[in-house]
């Protein structure tokens, strides 16, 4: 794993649907949630960002599944970060099931920052990230 940052998570039961895998959608609950954590950890206070008028927004996702999860199975997502466009971010998510780390989920979410108006920048604190 060559990545900027991960986390270490395990599946609730809830996070399962009828076949007892955890449901497609909860990925991307994973993913956020490292993404989040990710920017806590370099210093960057999301909700604080947003209350200063800076809004991180995803544009695109991209995902391929390649093994289930199940309930009670830990897993680590991890962040890696790259420059897209002079106003476009990305990052290059994995999740691996522990501890055996095979490759659960890779995945490319792409975002920008916008301003209260609605138009995209980034502000040097975003922009040194990337």
């Amino acid at each position: 794993m060559d990545s900027d940052f991960n986390i270490q998570l395990k599946v609730r039961d809830y996070e399962c649907d009828m076949q007892g895998v955890v449901n497609n959608a909860n990925y991307q609950h994973y993913l956020e949630h490292a993404r989040h954590e990710f920017l806590h950890h370099i210093g960057l206070d999301f909700a604080k960002l947003t209350e200063e008028g800076t809004l991180l927004v995803v544009k695109r996702i991209e995902l391929d599944y390649h093994l289930p999860l199940r309930s009670g199975d830990t897993f680590i997502v991890d962040c890696k970060t790259e420059r897209i466009s002079p106003l476009r971010f990305g990052f290059v998510q994995h999740i691996y099931r522990l501890p055996d780390r095979k490759l659960v989920l890779s995945g490319k979410v792409i975002g920008t920052a916008i301003n209260r108006q609605g138009r995209p920048f980034l502000p040097p604190e975003i922009d040194k990230v990337f």
